[in-house]
């Protein structure tokens, strides 16, 4: 797992449209986006589930993010090296991506590169203003749903690498096939125990753990 420490990347928002976007959502699907996010600046390489190429694009990007059974996608693009630009956002209703947005992200990308630069929000800060600095209440709660989050994802990629099913890794584990896509899709409810257990039984490895203070 050593491709989930640290903090990878760096992630600013340019121009209102994502803002715009956002804004609209319910509290839920603010943080899935935001949680979805996150994983773009944590992990080094991110899954095709939640970030992919756009052929095509001279360069731009879509974050995947679902929450229940709707589909929203994030335009964005990198820039120097490790800084990621998000751009505008959509619910997605189609298999198709629709024409205009994507347009709509390529003159933005433009717009960034000619004049853009100082018309910036860091991601993190707008976390700091929007959940409070760690050590707040509504701010650590936010954290420990984004850290079950990224957990789930941790062990899918993990089992994904070793070529499982989900119904071998229950095997392995003395578990269920559903136990084992609850935890990869929403880890919240998963004890210590049980995931020294998939991770000893099921990947023949063995957890480690670190606190920051």
């Amino acid at each position: 797992m050593d491709d989930f420490k640290g903090q990878i990347r760096s992630l600013k928002v340019y121009g209102d449209d994502f803002w715009e976007f956002y804004n609209k959502q319910t509290q839920k699907v603010k943080e899935r986006i935001l949680w979805t996010i996150r994983l773009i600046r944590d992990i080094q390489r991110v899954p095709e589930q939640y970030l992919k190429h756009l052929e095509g694009t001279d360069g731009l990007y879509e974050i995947r993010v679902n929450s229940g059974n709707n589909i929203f996608r994030i335009f964005c693009f990198f820039d120097e090296g490790q800084l990621v630009i998000l751009l505008n956002a959509f619910q997605k209703k189609t298999q198709k991506t629709p024409t205009d947005e994507l347009e709509r992200a390529k003159k933005l990308k433009k717009q960034y590169l000619k004049t853009g630069k100082n018309k910036l929000v860091d991601l993190e800060e707008f976390i700091d203003k929007e959940y409070g600095k760690r050590g707040a209440k509504r701010r650590d709660k936010f954290e420990e749903g984004y850290e079950t989050f990224k957990l789930g994802v941790m062990l899918q990629e993990l089992r994904r690498e070793q070529n499982m099913t989900q119904e071998q890794l229950a095997e392995k584990c003395g578990t269920t096939k559903n136990y084992i896509s609850r935890i990869e899709n929403d880890a919240s409810d998963i004890r210590l125990s049980t995931l020294q257990r998939i991770v000893r039984e099921g990947f023949g490895g063995h957890l480690k753990l670190s606190v920051n203070v």
